[in-house]
Formats: C-alpha cells, sequence, structure tokens
C-alpha cells in the first residue's frame, strides 16, 4: 500500500461507494449486532488502509481500550519476529530452555529439551492437561508462572500434535524478556506500538492475582505476572482502532509508511496455511477459496485480515461464556459488503 495518509495518528474516513462497498450492507450492522451480539462493545471495518465503518455499544467511545484476551498472543507473535530481526533470538528452532539457564530439568527429560520456541508459536508442544482443558486458574495461584509452566511442558503427548496453551504463550513473553532486557509492554511500546501510532500502554499495577485482578473489567495497560513478565496470553487492552492498526499493519506484511516494523517473511510464515489451521498465533481459515486469517480472543474480541479484499475487521467484546463466533457477522455481513 503506497500512500502519504497512514492512519498513524488519524483515521481516514472512506466512502463506502469509492472503495467498492455496499453501504446499505454495511448500514445493517447496527440492529444486527445489538439483536445478535450483544456483547461487542466497538466495531471498526478498514478497506485500502480506509475506515468504513466504526460503531460503538454499551457506552464505550473511539479512545476506550479493552482487554483483548488471547488476541494478545497475536501480538505476542508479532514482537516475538521483531526480536530475532533484531538479533537479541536467534532464530524459531532455538530452544526453550536455552533462556533459562537457571531451570534443571531432569537430564532424561529429552522431549523437554527439545522443545523449541516455533513449538510455542504453533501450540504443537506436548502439555498434561486434556486439550481445550487447561488449568489456567492454577499457574495464576503460583508465585512463578513459568517454572510451573516449565514442569509442565513437555509432559505426556508428542511434540508436533496441536494443543492449545495460553501458559505457553506465557512463556514466550519470558523469553521475550530473557533476551531483550525488557518486558513483552515496554518491548511493544518501543518496537511496535509507537510506530504505528498506537499510544502508550501503561503498565498495570498488579495489587493482586485473583480473577478480577487478572481477567476483569478493570484490568488497564497490560497484565503481568508476579515476577513482572507481561502475560503472554491475554491481557493487554487495546481500541478497537489500535486492533485495526495491526491488522492494516499485517495486510501490508509488516511495512508502514515505508518502515519495516515486522519482518515480511515474518508475516508470511505467520499465516501461511497448514494442516492445524494455525499458524504463529494466528488462526488461518480458508472458505470458498477466500483465506483469511485471525487473531482471536475470548468472547469475540478479533482482528480478522482479508488479504484478497484488503480488509481488516477489528471487534472489542466483553467476556461472556458462549459468545457467537464472529465469522458470521463478518462473512455474511461485512465481508459479504465488498463489491
Amino acid at each position: 500500500m503506497q500512500r502519504s495518509d497512514w492512519p498513524t495518528t488519524e483515521w481516514q474516513a472512506g466512502d463506502p461507494a469509492v472503495l467498492n462497498i455496499d453501504a446499505e450492507k454495511l448500514a445493517e450492522l447496527d440492529p444486527i449486532i445489538k439483536a445478535s451480539y450483544s456483547n461487542i462493545k466497538g466495531i471498526v471495518v478498514v478497506r485500502n488502509g480506509y475506515l468504513v465503518y466504526e460503531s460503538y455499544f454499551h457506552g464505550y467511545e473511539p479512545k476506550d481500550r479493552h482487554h483483548v484476551a488471547s488476541v494478545t498472543k497475536s501480538i505476542l507473535s508479532a514482537l516475538i519476529g521483531i526480536a530475532i530481526e533484531e538479533r537479541f533470538i536467534k532464530n524459531v528452532d532455538q530452544k526453550v530452555l536455552d533462556f533459562f539457564p537457571d531451570y534443571a530439568p531432569n537430564h532424561t527429560d529429552t522431549q523437554k529439551q527439545a522443545i523449541s520456541i516455533r513449538h510455542l508459536l504453533t501450540m504443537t508442544a506436548p502439555y498434561p492437561f486434556e486439550d481445550w482443558h487447561e488449568p489456567l486458574d492454577k499457574m495464576c495461584m503460583q508465585s512463578d508462572w513459568v517454572t510451573y509452566t516449565l514442569d509442565m511442558l513437555g509432559q505426556k503427548g508428542e511434540i508436533g500434535a496441536f494443543k492449545y496453551s495460553t501458559a505457553g504463550a506465557h512463556l514466550l513473553s519470558a523469553i521475550l524478556t530473557r533476551s531483550t532486557g525488557k518486558s513483552a509492554r515496554e518491548f511493544a511500546n518501543e518496537h511496535l506500538f509507537k510506530p504505528i501510532g498506537i499510544e502508550e500502554i501503561p503498565d498495570h499495577d498488579m495489587k493482586a492475582f485473583g480473577f478480577e485482578d487478572l481477567f476483569g473489567n478493570d484490568v488497564r495497560g497490560w497484565v503481568k505476572d508476579p515476577d513482572n513478565n507481561s502475560t503472554g496470553g491475554w491481557g493487554l487492552t487495546l481500541t478497537p482502532r489500535d486492533m485495526a492498526r495491526i491488522g492494516l499493519l499485517y495486510l501490508n506484511r509488516g511495512c508502514w509508511d515505508n518502515h519495516q516494523i515486522i519482518p515480511e517473511a515474518w508475516i508470511d510464515e505467520s499465516t501461511a496455511m497448514n494442516p492445524n489451521q494455525y499458524g504463529y498465533l494466528w488462526w488461518l481459515r480458508e472458505e470458498d477459496g477466500v483465506f483469511s486469517y485471525a487473531a482471536l480472543g475470548d468472547g469475540g474480541n478479533v482482528i480478522c485480515c482479508i488479504p484478497e479484499k484488503n480488509l481488516v475487521v477489528a471487534i472489542a467484546s466483553a467476556f461472556m461464556p458462549n459468545s457467537r463466533d464472529r465469522w458470521t457477522l463478518i462473512k455474511e455481513h461485512i465481508s459479504g459488503a465488498v463489491i
């Protein structure tokens, strides 16, 4: 995308007609969201880099930040790519235990020793819990989340099988800090957020580590563990416009206003389709011949990128169990509005 008005400071609104979007179809979004997606707090749609639709609900406004849950994982993926480019980390095949020399695994535990950054990024490291039944509350009760996760890592199962783990993403945050000397929050502010116009994410003062402190409505900035590691799997707060900036950066293969923020090759690797339909902490989808990739967070927090349509959809949502899948909304009412 070659242009002079990158949304580093302000988004430019685009005329849907000029951008080949059916404005009438977009106008149907508000009533549909109110009727069927009641926990959506804010939604931004960007086509060809221009804002074509933006709406807020439940009293929220454009500058309000929202806890985006597991969307945090996809941001962490970007940070690992930047850290490799900056030579803080050698490559994705560097072993996880390289970064924790003070951790002493059982010397017979060869599987743990073989696990690499790539396995954490692709969710292909083994853990002892059942699929989709990770005991996250247990990790949050520990005084040392990293040691707890390292103890779990490599137990049961085999390397290479997909198993979704939030604790594994937290290890990536600790690896980033071990290799750069900065928390993921500090590193992101400097190397990712500031260059694309996202206001500095403040430090969130953790007074306790209960459910409300870690996941509740009062989460601000970026949550951290008792050792000051930014949470790797959740805990970041962003505005929907900020989320859309991340999506636009990815659509433009890591380049922003003639500056390469994330390496092109990293974006390509992160979003390359595979049998697990999961890249480097990004969900992948191919439907009706149209490819998309998305950062997805609990409750329906989404950054969805559809390269073929040069489309980004960013949705911030409140936590609620069994919230409706956002894909139907995106596919039928947003992607379907592109003429």
